[in-house]
């Protein structure tokens, strides 16, 4: 099992906060000219500035999309090719005349295993390890239970502050 990170924090978040540029000085003039600006802090002092990170500093690592894009293609490439292969399958059990194969139960499992394919990206992102040093299980359940649960943690306190 994953160790839990510290707070609310995923493994690859940035640690550190970013320091705010120095600011220039303007002339006398140009400060009359300038127009004062609402900071969130002025609007709402409980609530506190948000610091901007560099898209690097925002990136997934590599290691950990890497991790996702196998488990990506293993869990949604798999049933992705058995829909195809219901097609090539159904084809030829008809065009040797084995047996009648109804149409409405080529489409029912072709999208089915369609369906599969597209829970299985999904479940592929979810159940990879986020932490760049744990490669994490096979089957990536237990991972899949403490990124969901970050996930929904997350979804939370975005609704709270949105309220």
């Amino acid at each position: 099992m994953a160790p839990e990170p510290q707070g609310n924090r995923l493994p690859f978040e940035p640690s550190k906060k970013r320091q705010k540029p120095a600011k220039t000085k303007l002339t006398p003039a140009a400060e009359t000219a300038k127009k004062p600006e609402k900071t969130p802090s002025a609007e709402n002092p409980q609530k506190p500035e948000r610091t901007k990170f560099t898209k690097e500093e925002m990136a997934v690592p590599k290691v950990v999309s890497d991790r996702m894009v196998q488990r990506m293609a293993l869990f949604c490439g798999l049933p992705t090719t058995l829909a195809m292969a219901t097609f090539v399958a159904s084809y030829i059990i008809v065009s040797h005349g084995w047996f009648k194969v109804p149409n409405i139960a080529v489409l029912l499992l072709s999208m089915g295993f369609f369906g599969l394919g597209v829970l299985g990206l999904s479940y592929g992102v979810i159940s990879a390890s986020w932490d760049e040093e744990i490669v994490g299980s096979k089957l990536g359940w237990q991972e899949f239970k403490v990124n969901w649960g970050r996930m929904v943690s997350a979804w939370r306190s975005t609704r709270q502050k949105n309220v």
